[in-house]
């Protein structure tokens, strides 16, 4: 505005001054041309004064013009009038044309929007694919609304069903296909590998009799009922935060009742998320093996003994490429097929099983319990983790459980476990039936999944079993995406950008996390190379998951009022799950290792952030409104210091629009006060809606300082400078934000708004912070996280404006370091003068830049007289200052400004 006022005076002054130079020429030309005489019989020439306008007619007239009769010389006095005519005619149009001018330069300057295209925003709250999405829903909701009435009115049955699809265990038929994609994936590939690694620990097919296949299946179908039926399906799953499930979900029901379980809690975690690193690798490579089988295959595989590790690094690669789709897309191709696999499972089971239905005497756990104790048994109690990796998927049914929805899961999963017990025990039953097959009993490497078929069927099998070995990892992938979002509202991991490509919030996609699963899984991949080797190291970090959720079960089923189920449910399922674990451990110099660095690594980075932010967080302040609208309000009107920008926006995660934070009031005034016509802090809030777009503003009752909090759904865009251009707009229609105006082009080409800095502050640990060495090793750690993890410029769409990113100190509790001596000798303070100091001399406190140095010249030039006069009567003073402090008072006063 400013500028504005200054370019309209300069066009003022230019105007004024051209007027004046031709009315000037004008006189100037009427005085050296007299008027000449008309001839008699000579039509007259119409004077200087009427030149103008004769000269108009005989532009707009074809006729020739009328002679003039002869006339007396004009008098002086009369031109004058004409003159001013004519001087007021050149003012006007020379206006016009300057303003004209200025009119085009302004146009051009303010051009930029045709260049940088900049985001608006538009009339409408909502898109038109938003509003068509929106009312699809509505429909549907009508329509199933209207469905569940008229069942409802067929009897008891009806009303149950009406409860049961209106309550949260609501089943559908399309998410009950896409539970069978997200959820069963890993447990769905345990076929493939489990009775393989059994017959390897047993020594071959040639050392198993028939107390070893039934001891084998009871512990597998005991497992995978207690595990898996019991204790996550009937259990667990009944217990979720909004709708989610996982660990950290469960967690969040139960820190208020002590601390201590937050250890846990990023134990099972980060358990979770190092064995989502390892299958998709276990699961993809074991699937792509199974083509060594293939006759027509196996010259090519001898040939090349790279080739399967080359595929499996393919599919891989792939299989995270296309995770930004979703899982509801992706869930909906996988569950046809997943469905297909579980029927072919039990399809091939069952044939089997039709020469030897006795192997059901597994039912009973009596033959798993005494095979497990049998001195038959090679293994021994390692044996109990090759029948874990039957359970393998029972912590996704929980953790996913937000994607899919919990009455689906109860709807699918007595599918699912039927299909897998058929074709457990249909291995089982191959087994017996050739165990004494000299065929069979020399083979090196020997897999009864795919040995159990004929040739012709093994082909199907090998390709259902690819497919369903990429549905295992994408059923870990969602649960670490869920497992991350949950420990990044815990604080227990940086905040990361989440999108979330469907229509329900459960199901998002994290972009860091899915480039570090891909990372780390083909890491694992070059390490191990097969499946042999990836499986040594396979369940030993998902064994502590289970042990740490059976923890907090426990807890939580305490507090909940039933002790004694607590107790019961707590003893049981840890004595299964530490005998698991005991078992697993054997692995860990095969591999086991790797898992275990895994876990730690990823416990190290929850554990170092969780302790950073409650360090931080004690240094943490807000100040309230009395406290900095006195400040805020004297730099805003202080003419001295120039403007930093019009507008200086900061992002904060403090959503109270009551209070300011106060590193944002000491960034305005560190260094040099950045002042500037508004003040806005801005926090931005997701919404479980997926079209939320709305703000509220606090502004103090002032015109330059607003907390605004911006409220987005989840599937809206985060890109923050469209929504304060709006914002800024609205406010200043309304009259809370003064009118701005720019001059200049700018990126975001909007000239009714002023210049715009964003402003991100960032926190660092100082020298004199008085935190332990484990303090400050925590907070650096945590700073170096953040800075790998991303920065928020990105997700909130600032990277295109230049944003300030300014680094403040962290002072936790500061300690005083000693005093400095001082070790050159004293030189001599003279006398200063008896005059008055000059009241202009003293420097105001908040006048940086004039007034000290003339202080400061006046000081040294009383010294250097006070020294000359000392010089005069040195062997008088013998050396000695007669500066006393009475003389120290005096200066001290000349020095310290006065108080009002």
């Amino acid at each position: 505005m400013v500028e504005s006022s200054k370019q309209s005076s300069r066009a003022r002054k230019q105007n004024n001054h051209t007027d004046g130079e031709t009315s000037t020429q004008a006189e100037a030309s009427n005085q050296a041309k007299p008027s000449r005489q008309p001839q008699s019989g000579e039509p007259a020439k119409p004077s200087n004064q009427n030149n103008q306008n004769n000269q108009n007619n005989q532009n707009n007239q074809t006729a020739p013009a009328k002679p003039a009769k002869p006339s007396k010389p004009a008098k002086q006095p009369k031109q004058k009038l004409p003159n001013a005519k004519r001087a007021a005619a050149s003012k006007s149009t020379q206006a016009e044309q300057i303003a004209k001018t200025l009119k085009q330069e302004e146009a051009a300057l303010l051009r930029a929007d045709t260049y940088t295209k900049a985001p608006k925003v538009s009339r409408r709250t909502l898109t038109k694919e938003e509003r068509e999405a929106l009312a699809k829903q509505r429909e549907a909701e009508n329509k199933e609304a209207e469905k569940l009435a008229f069942t409802a009115s067929k009897g008891r049955i009806g009303r149950w069903w009406a409860r049961l699809q209106s309550g949260p265990n609501k089943i559908t038929w399309g998410m009950a296909i896409v539970a069978l994609g997200v959820v069963y994936g890993d447990i769905g590939t345990s076929p493939l590998y489990t009775a393989q690694t059994f017959l390897s620990g047993q020594g071959g097919l040639g050392n198993v009799d028939r107390t070893a296949v039934l001891g084998m299946l009871s512990l597998v179908f005991w497992s995978i009922t207690m595990i898996t039926t019991v204790k996550y399906v009937l259990i667990a799953m009944k217990i979720d935060n909004n709708g989610e499930g996982g660990i950290f979900a469960l967690y969040s029901l139960i820190r208020r009742h002590g601390a201590w379980l937050a250890i846990p809690a990023m134990l099972g975690g980060a358990a979770f998320l190092a064995d989502s690193v390892l299958t998709p690798a276990v699961s993809i490579s074991s699937a792509v093996e199974g083509l060594q089988t293939l006759p027509p295959l196996e010259r090519l595989f001898d040939e090349n003994p790279s080739l399967t590790l080359m595929i499996t690094v393919v599919i891989i690669v792939v299989l995270f490429s296309v995770q930004s789709r979703g899982t509801e897309s992706i869930g909906r191709v996988f569950g046809s097929i997943v469905l297909v696999w579980f029927s072919f499972l039990a399809v091939v089971g069952l044939f089997n099983l039709s020469n030897d239905w006795t192997v059901f005497e597994a039912l009973n756990p009596i033959y798993g319990i005494q095979f497990l104790f049998s001195p038959h048994n090679e293994a021994g109690i390692a044996l109990m983790g090759t029948v874990f990796l039957s359970t393998t998927g029972a912590e996704a049914l929980y953790s996913d459980m937000g994607h899919v929805g919990r009455g689906n899961i109860y709807f699918t999963w007595p599918f699912i476990k039927v299909a897998l017990v058929c074709n457990y025990f249909g291995q089982g039953a191959w087994m017996l039936a050739n165990n004494r097959n000299p065929e069979y009993t020399t083979m090196k490497t020997l897999n009864p999944f795919f040995q159990m078929m004929t040739p012709n069927v093994r082909y199907i099998a090998v390709v259902l079993s690819v497919t369903a070995g990429v549905i295992a990892s994408q059923a870990l992938i969602t649960g670490a995406f869920t497992m991350v979002s949950e420990a990044t509202r815990l604080n227990w991991m940086p905040h990361l950008q989440v999108r979330y490509p469907a229509r329900t919030r459960g199901q998002l996609y994290i972009p860091v996390v899915n480039g570090v699963l891909c990372a780390s899984t083909l890491m694992v991949l070059a390490i191990f190379k097969d499946s042999e080797h990836i499986s040594a190291a396979y369940g030993l970090a998902l064994t502590i998951t289970m042990i740490t959720t059976t923890v907090l079960l426990g807890v939580y089923l305490w507090y909940a009022g039933r002790h004694f189920g607590a107790l019961l449910f707590t003893v049981v399922f840890l004595a299964i799950q530490v005998m698991f674990f005991i078992a697993s451990m054997a692995k860990f110099l095969h591999g086991g290792w790797f898992t275990m660095l895994l876990t730690l690594g990823i416990l190290f980075v929850m554990y170092t952030w969780n302790e950073g932010t409650k360090l931080e967080r004690a240094q943490r302040r807000h100040m309230r409104p009395a406290d900095f609208l006195p400040a805020l309000d004297k730099l805003h009107g202080d003419f001295r210091i120039p403007y930093f920008a019009d507008n200086i926006v900061y992002l904060t995660s403090d959503a109270e629009t009551k209070r300011l934070d106060t590193d944002i009031f000491f960034s305005i005034f560190a260094d040099h006060p950045k002042r500037a016509r508004a003040w806005w802090a801005v926090s931005v809030e997701t919404t479980d809606d997926p079209f939320t777009r709305e703000y509220s503003v606090e502004n103090f009752g002032t015109s330059f300082l607003f907390r605004v909090r911006i409220r987005l759904g989840f599937k809206v865009s985060q890109s923050i400078p469209a929504y304060i251009h709006q914002i800024m707009h609205d406010l200043s229609k309304t009259g809370e934000l003064p009118k701005q105006q720019s001059l200049y082009p700018k990126v975001d080409a909007d000239p009714d708004i002023g210049t715009i800095r964003y402003v991100l502050i960032h926190k660092a640990l100082m020298p004199e912070s008085k935190v332990s060495a484990r303090g400050a090793f925590l907070l650096q750690a945590k700073y170096a996280i953040r800075h790998m993890a991303g920065s928020p410029v990105k997700w909130f769409g600032l990277a295109p404006y230049n944003p300030l990113i300014e680094v403040q100190p962290l002072f936790v509790s500061t300690r005083r370091p000693p005093r400095l001596k001082r070790t050159d000798l004293m030189r001599s303070v003279p006398l200063p003068s008896k005059r008055k100091a000059d009241p202009a001399a003293i420097p105001n406190p908040l006048d940086t830049t004039t007034g000290l140095g003339e202080l400061v010249k006046q000081v040294e030039s009383t010294m250097d007289s006070a020294d000359a006069a000392g010089g005069r009567a040195g062997s008088k003073h013998s050396g000695k200052s007669d500066f006393t402090q009475a003389d120290v008072t005096i200066v001290s006063r000349m020095i310290r400004p006065k108080r009002h």
